[in-house]
């Protein structure tokens, strides 16, 4: 049945394995390690776990590099330990998805060595080169202000080769066919050691046309369909989730109007007017943007999340927009990056204030999609602003008092853990929480619970409820005769606030919050009053607790002749 589509109601949890978890005592964590906290991961109540990259890599850009495709780097263990990792998920009902890094590889890959080597090398032609530096070359940096230019001369092959992104990650030559066959088996290779999909670095890059001549690259939209048709032949129910920040007007074209391409995207346009909406106490723009995003196929679902392992992204807000979120949560130029983004971590940039953590988190989670959460934020982890670019934002993570934050043992982990400020590990960690009925990460627990309580979120249709003001946001959620309704206080004084939950009859008459007892009744008029503490949020069930046996086997706006959003 579609309905059991495992990707559209769940939670997934991004890590970095070297990151996260040390065994060796040597400052990396390795697949061993990890095994040992999937307890930790099972009781948080994720579904999917979406590891960063873990192949042999020269380690310059935190393993996007990509030196071996078919490998785990030595670091983090061997092809049996990731075996085994896999294969403890399974038994607790988790899935992983891994990135999928193709766009690029490390220019130690042997197929990069192969192709500078030899003219003749069947490899040659899986690059992109130029004999002399083309026009444009300082133009479409991924990284302006750290990198320079996208083409750069290597002496031993004796032309300029393409890179959309650091000199030492050369671009691949998609449109070659045979790149696009091996893409193919890198998929087809670790869906048999137990993965359930990808994480799709760069998509817009990967299917774009490359080369010295083209001054407009075209995407190749039929490559995506190819990728999707192999998986669903290989493994039917796994998927590819896109990282493709593109304008709404693009998005179908990456989801297909026949639902044959992306399974996932990451809502990047939702995203960005989200932090605005946070940071202006302003809901409007944001309420565009989810209209804006809202066709999809049924069969697609949508990623959402406040910070992952880049900068947060700010550039498809207008300038007065981006200058209102660098004033709120990034004023400082050491909290800014490539002039577009925030490099910082979701706590720091929030003041550390719980009530807008909440606040942020209760939002991403009943906004329509699946709630990505980072590691480390389930804890409010911070930052470490002396490190370079990103890195700031990637240090590893506080499990206890213990020295390095029970991370490692080495006296020298290669990289540090936050130990001081409000934010080190002596204050921050995950034992201290899990002893605290009332701390971040038992909340977190418990949202992810009860998000996993409303499928209505995943699946159903959304209406924005309107109201006065701007400062209040009304989500309600409608599937298979069942609903949902969601208020949010974006600002820092309190409201009291009046809507109706826009059904028909008496079926919005009660509203029953499911995180407390404060219950609304709707008044002669079908009115509910509100009142909403500084930053507060509510999430009610339409109708009652009964909602189950109300709860239909089809979806009664195709019975009623409506169509799908998408």
């Amino acid at each position: 049945m579609i309905d059991d589509l495992w990707y559209k109601n769940g939670v997934i949890y991004c890590l970095s394995v070297g990151s996260y978890m040390d065994a060796n005592g040597d400052g990396i964590g390795d697949f061993k390690g990890l095994l040992r906290r999937l307890d930790y991961l099972h009781g948080l109540g994720i579904t999917t776990i979406w590891l960063m990259p873990f192949q042999s890599s020269p380690g310059r850009d935190d393993g996007y590099d990509i030196a071996d495709y078919y490998s785990v780097d030595p670091r983090y263990g061997t092809l049996g330990d990731f075996v085994e990792f896999t294969h403890g998920c399974k038994q607790r009902g988790i899935r992983i998805i891994i990135d999928l890094v193709v766009n690029h590889t490390s220019d130690q890959h042997h197929w990069f060595k192969e192709a500078r080597r030899d003219k003749a090398s069947p490899y040659r032609d899986w690059y992109v080169w130029s004999d002399t530096k083309p026009a444009g070359a300082n133009k479409g940096m991924v990284f302006p202000g750290v990198q320079k230019s996208t083409w750069t001369r290597d002496k031993e092959a004796g032309a300029y080769y393409f890179h959309r992104f650091y000199d030492f990650q050369p671009d691949l030559n998609t449109s070659n066919p045979h790149v696009q066959a091996e893409i193919l088996k890198i998929m087809g290779f670790w869906i048999q050691l137990g993965v359930s999909g990808f994480r799709m670095d760069a998509v817009p890059f990967v299917i774009a046309t490359k080369g010295a001549k083209v001054k407009k690259p075209l995407e190749q939209y039929d490559m995506l369909r190819a990728f999707r048709e192999f998986l669903q032949w290989r493994q039917g129910d796994a998927i590819i989730l896109a990282e493709a920040n593109v304008l709404p007007k693009t998005d179908m074209e990456y989801f297909g109007h026949d639902a044959d391409r992306m399974h996932m995207m990451f809502n990047f346009h939702v995203n960005q007017h989200l932090f605005y909406a946070l940071a202006s106490a302003d809901s409007r723009p944001l309420a565009k943007a989810l209209k804006a995003t809202k066709p999809r196929p049924a069969t697609a679902q949508w990623g959402l999340f406040l910070r992952n392992h880049d900068e947060l992204d700010l550039g498809r807000l207008t300038k007065v927009q981006r200058d209102t979120v660098f004033k709120a949560f990034g004023p400082g130029k050491d909290m800014q990056l490539y002039d577009r983004g925030i490099r910082r971590r979701l706590a720091p940039m929030l003041g550390g204030d719980r009530r807008r953590l909440e606040l942020a988190y209760s939002l991403m989670c009943t906004l329509p999609g699946t709630p990505v959460i980072r590691y480390g934020d389930e804890i409010a982890m911070g930052d470490d602003l002396s490190l370079p670019e990103r890195n700031c934002a990637r240090t590893p993570m506080q499990w206890s008092t213990e020295p390095h934050g029970g991370f490692t043992k080495s006296d020298r982990p290669a990289c540090p853990v936050i130990d001081k400020g409000p934010y080190g590990y002596p204050h921050v960690n995950v034992a201290k929480q899990r002893r605290d009925p009332n701390s971040m990460l038992n909340w977190t627990e418990r949202i992810v619970r009860m998000r996993k309580e409303v499928p209505e979120v995943g699946w159903g249709d959304f209406v924005i409820i309107p109201t006065r003001d701007p400062a209040v946001f009304i989500m309600r959620y409608d599937w298979r005769n069942n609903s949902v309704l969601f208020v949010h206080n974006l600002d820092e004084k309190p409201r009291e606030i009046a809507f109706s939950a826009g059904l028909p009859g008496e079926a919005g008459a009660h509203l029953i919050n499911l995180l407390a007892e404060d219950h609304s009744h709707a008044d002669k008029r079908g009115q509910h009053r509100v009142v909403l503490e500084p930053y507060g949020y509510r999430w009610y069930r339409v109708g009652g607790l009964d909602y189950l046996l109300k709860r239909s086997d089809i979806d009664g706006d195709k019975a009623r002749g409506k169509k799908h959003p998408g």
